[in-house]
């Protein structure tokens, strides 16, 4: 549980996730999920949401999923992804869902993928894959 509230607090002071609303709904080790609604504010000119608002979506997921991994005096920082806009990015919300896939002492992979929801229906946006790496803390 310990891992949890550190990993929750620290989602908590991102001020950017906040203003484009997102939240922390799945929180496991090696695995997060976060969502975000639609908002006019975050669409690109043809209505959908933007890349910037799907990626930073996707990067923070994966982010905390190797976060949650990491030892306490540590923290995370993004070194690379490659990200793959599979559809418009368009519904009511957006679920990001990563997971570790190499975890290691310095460095880990994570795949972050984004699904778009209308109703009951879940349609894949994008696919990422990060390299995080554990800090200590200052």
């Amino acid at each position: 549980m310990e891992h949890q509230r550190r990993v929750r607090d620290s989602f908590d002071r991102q001020a950017f996730m906040t203003t484009i609303g997102a939240r922390m709904t799945g929180l496991e080790p090696g695995h997060c999920v976060l969502e975000m609604a639609s908002r006019p504010d975050l669409c690109q000119q043809n209505g959908f949401i933007h890349a910037g608002a799907t990626t930073a979506l996707a990067d923070t997921a994966a982010g905390y999923a190797a976060f949650s991994l990491m030892p306490p005096g540590t923290d995370v920082l993004t070194v690379e992804f490659k990200m793959n806009l599979l559809n418009p990015a368009k519904g009511e919300r957006l679920i990001a869902r990563a997971q570790v896939i190499k975890p290691g002492r310095t460095l880990m992979v994570v795949r972050s993928d984004v699904v778009a929801i209308t109703g009951t229906e879940e349609k894949p946006v994008a696919t990422m894959l990060a390299t995080m790496m554990c800090l200590k803390e200052a």
